[in-house]
């Protein structure tokens, strides 16, 4: 994982001439990150379709506005505490913890995503989705043919990525005020993240060479970095441009 900021990379792993091995990889990493959207998606519905399980994620206050309960807050933050537990509990990954750690992550982002069709009309979400899917395949497909080395601007991304955590929480307490620009940088800085993370992925393929353990691990660890870029990005567009119910 210390590998994955690193820019000391030669002009050959950014030539884009065909590599069945890497064509393989990438390959492999976008199936996977692909059945994740699928089980996010399905996740979702079968929990906003089931009754008993919106009463306990929802509360109404003395006003009659509903709200998430104590569970649904804790549904919200569990993904990033997966991931920073994750971080600390798992300095050697195997093929099979690195699994366990996304499909953990995608199943649990599955339940607290059901709000979404309690926001916002069917309609709206699928509309947003294909525009989230073109924008991410623009950009990705930019990350993988590029021949300019995009590792340089991470720590940049990753601290706009903390600042935008931070300005979300602030937001929070201020009844929403800065919630259109924060979406609007969300959109753009998760976007930059798919075509830098396409790129690194492409990088870290040549570094792993033939071990197929450590293959195995960045395959899940790669659906899994283009997997947050793209809910991110359906998240913000959401809030952009999707209608309310």
């Amino acid at each position: 994982m210390n590998q994955l900021n690193s820019t000391a990379y030669g002009a050959r792993t950014l030539d884009t001439s065909v590599d069945a091995g890497l064509r393989s990889f990438m390959l492999g990493v976008y199936n996977k990150m692909g059945l994740g959207l699928v089980l996010t998606g399905a996740i979702a519905w079968i929990a906003f379709s089931t009754p008993a399980f919106m009463e306990m994620i929802l509360t109404v206050d003395a006003t009659g506005r509903v709200q998430l309960s104590a569970l649904g807050i804790a549904l919200q933050f569990a993904p990033l505490a997966i991931l920073l537990v994750s971080m600390f509990a798992m300095r050697n990954p195997s093929p099979l913890s690195a699994n366990i750690l996304y499909w953990g992550f995608v199943a649990t982002l599955g339940l607290g995503g059901s709000i979404w069709f309690l926001i916002y009309n069917l309609g709206s979400i699928a509309q947003v989705f294909f525009i989230t899917a073109a924008a991410f395949f623009a950009l990705s497909l930019f990350g993988y043919t590029t021949k300019r080395n995009l590792q340089p601007i991470g720590v940049f991304l990753i601290m706009g990525v903390v600042g935008l955590i931070v300005a979300s929480i602030v937001n929070m307490f201020m009844g929403g005020a800065m919630s259109m620009i924060i979406s609007v940088i969300g959109v753009g800085l998760f976007g930059a993240l798919t075509a830098f993370d396409t790129q690194r992925l492409k990088l870290q393929y040549h570094e792993v060479g033939g071990d197929e353990r450590a293959k195995s691990v960045a395959t899940t660890f790669g659906a899994l970095s283009l997997y947050i870029n793209f809910i991110n990005m359906f998240q913000f567009l959401l809030m952009l441009l999707g209608n309310r119910e």
